[in-house]
C-alpha cells in the first residue's frame, strides 16, 4: 500500500517534472527572441519565471535522483563482496542522506516561513511558492530513503535477496 503512494508520488513528481520543463522553455525562448531581434519587447517577467521555474526543476530532480540512487555518492568505503555487505553499506549511505534530508526539513521550514514573509518585486508573488520547495523536498527525500532503508534491512537481515 504505502509502496504504491510512494510510486505514485514518484510518477506525479515525474510529471510535474516535463510539464515545469515544457513551461521554461517559453520564457526561455521569449528572452532570447526579444535579445536578438525587435519582433518583441524585452519583457521582465520572463526572467523571474524562468528562475522559479529552473529552481522548481532542480529540487523535483534531486527528489526524483534520491529514489532513483542517482544522486552522487563519495565512495569511502571499500566495495563489499557479499549482498549483506552491500545492504550495510547502503544503510550507512542511506542514513548519511537522511541526516541531510531531516536537516532540509527542519531548516526549509525555516526557510519557507521567511518566504511566507516575502514578495517578489515583479510579480508580487508569495515567495512562500518558492520557498516551500526546500522542506517538501526534504520531506520527499525522507519518503523515499525511507522505502530505500527498509529495503536495505530486508536484505542485510537475510529476509528478501538483492
Amino acid at each position: 500500500m504505502i509502496s504504491s503512494l510512494i510510486a505514485a508520488l514518484y510518477r506525479a513528481i515525474q510529471f510535474l517534472l516535463t510539464v515545469l520543463m515544457a513551461i521554461l522553455i517559453v520564457p526561455v525562448v521569449l528572452q532570447i527572441v526579444s535579445r536578438f531581434t525587435a519582433v518583441i519587447p524585452r519583457y521582465i517577467w520572463t526572467e523571474e519565471v524562468a528562475r522559479f521555474c529552473f529552481i522548481w526543476i532542480i529540487m523535483l530532480g534531486s527528489m526524483l535522483a534520491v529514489r532513483d540512487d542517482t544522486h552522487f555518492d563519495l565512495e569511502v568505503l571499500p566495495t563489499p563482496k557479499t549482498p549483506h555487505g552491500r545492504a550495510f553499506a547502503r544503510l550507512i549511505r542511506h542514513g548519511a542522506m537522511l541526516l541531510v534530508a531531516l536537516t532540509f526539513v527542519w531548516f526549509g521550514y525555516e526557510f519557507a516561513v521567511f518566504g511566507f514573509e516575502q514578495e517578489s518585486e515583479l510579480s508580487g508573488l508569495n515567495m512562500l511558492a518558492i520557498h516551500v520547495a526546500w522542506p517538501l523536498a526534504g520531506v520527499v527525500y525522507v519518503l523515499f530513503l525511507g522505502e530505500k532503508i527498509i529495503q536495505d534491512l530486508r536484505i542485510w537481515r537475510g529476509r528478501s535477496g538483492e
